[in-house]
């Protein structure tokens, strides 16, 4: 049975996963007898207007889910993930035995270095294309979760691009989005530099005063010191994960590739930030989806290219979301 100490360590990379708006709806409890960590749904933290299905819950827990895999395997324990073991406590999100001994998924230990690594970076990217090794090594990291990668043709991603600057423009018409987003920003120094959760003004990154990138802007007409605007890039590469069913379990599957892909492209020194604006909205989620592909339901769109780095962002303490049984 792995000590007290290694099950911590599991947890603390397990929580740096990106969740929408960093609310963090996770926590966890290790369950001595069995050697079972159970990565459980936090439900205060979800956000009724923005994420009503608990989609986006369920995408952020799988992405927890995929580094507590990362981290076991870097700890030199056999990972064995159940998910959704008891129909009757929907809270359940997973169940993962740990083991002494390597895992199935021996892959996963090289990309433990990337978890510290990895920010969300809303800053503007270069005007650059993927390379086709690039593309074909984030391909890859997603199919091996089982969920269907997708980067958009020319018509496709101009398809893309208009959903979701509809989108931005609805969610600052729409209330109860903008009390969600509210909750869960960080607006001024002495409050964003102590937060554990939530989105800190240093990293809402600039306003966008050019180009067709997603880009939520997470101030919503509050003033910040010293932001400042600047142009986007006009063509993101842009990749979808998607799946042919919209169940719960595709969701925690769709957050365990999207974390997967954001390592690997960590590890390649790309940048990336996900981003869910047109997804959140059911009719123009329906749109989403190219209708010449294998993809009937897209969870997540992720923006990948050449840029800076986003900033660190808080996290609760390990002793707040776990607990020994």
């Amino acid at each position: 049975m792995p000590d007290d100490k290694t099950v911590q360590e599991i947890v603390a990379d397990a929580t740096v996963a990106p969740s929408m708006h960093n609310a963090q709806p996770w926590c966890f409890r290790f369950l001595r007898d069995g050697a079972v960590l159970e990565l459980r749904a936090d439900f205060s933290r979800a956000m009724p207007a923005s994420d009503p299905a608990h989609r986006a819950l369920h995408i952020g827990c799988g992405a927890a889910l995929f580094n507590v895999r990362v981290a076991a395997a870097h700890a030199g324990l056999a990972a064995r993930p159940t998910l959704l073991p008891d129909p009757a406590d929907p809270a359940l999100l997973a169940a993962v035995g740990l083991s002494q001994g390597p895992g199935k998924d021996e892959d996963l230990a090289p990309l433990h270095p990337a978890i510290p690594r990895r920010h969300t970076s809303r800053y503007p990217f270069a005007e650059q294309s993927l390379s086709t090794a690039e593309r074909v090594a984030l391909a890859d990291a997603a199919e091996r979760e089982g969920v269907i990668p997708l980067f958009p043709s020319a018509w496709h991603l101009e398809l893309l691009l208009d959903l979701m600057h509809d989108a931005e423009g609805r969610e600052n018409l729409h209330q109860g989005r903008r009390r969600d987003l509210a909750r869960w920003t960080r607006v001024g120094t002495s409050e964003a530099d102590t937060a554990t959760e939530g989105v800190p003004e240093h990293a809402f990154g600039p306003r966008k005063r050019d180009g067709r990138a997603p880009a939520r802007d997470f101030a919503d007409r509050r003033p910040v010191a010293d932001r400042g605007s600047t142009a986007f890039e006009s063509h993101p590469n842009l990749l979808l994960l998607g799946t042919p069913e919209d169940r719960p379990a595709d969701w925690l599957r769709t957050g365990q590739a999207m974390q997967r892909v954001l390592l690997r492209a960590t590890l390649d020194g790309l940048a990336t930030s996900p981003t869910s604006h047109a997804l959140e909205w059911s009719d123009l989620r329906e749109l989403v989806r190219d209708p010449t592909s294998s993809v009937a339901f897209v969870h997540m769109v992720l923006r990948i290219g050449h840029g800076p780095q986003g900033p660190r962002t808080g996290r609760r303490p390990v002793r707040e979301v776990l607990q020994f049984v």
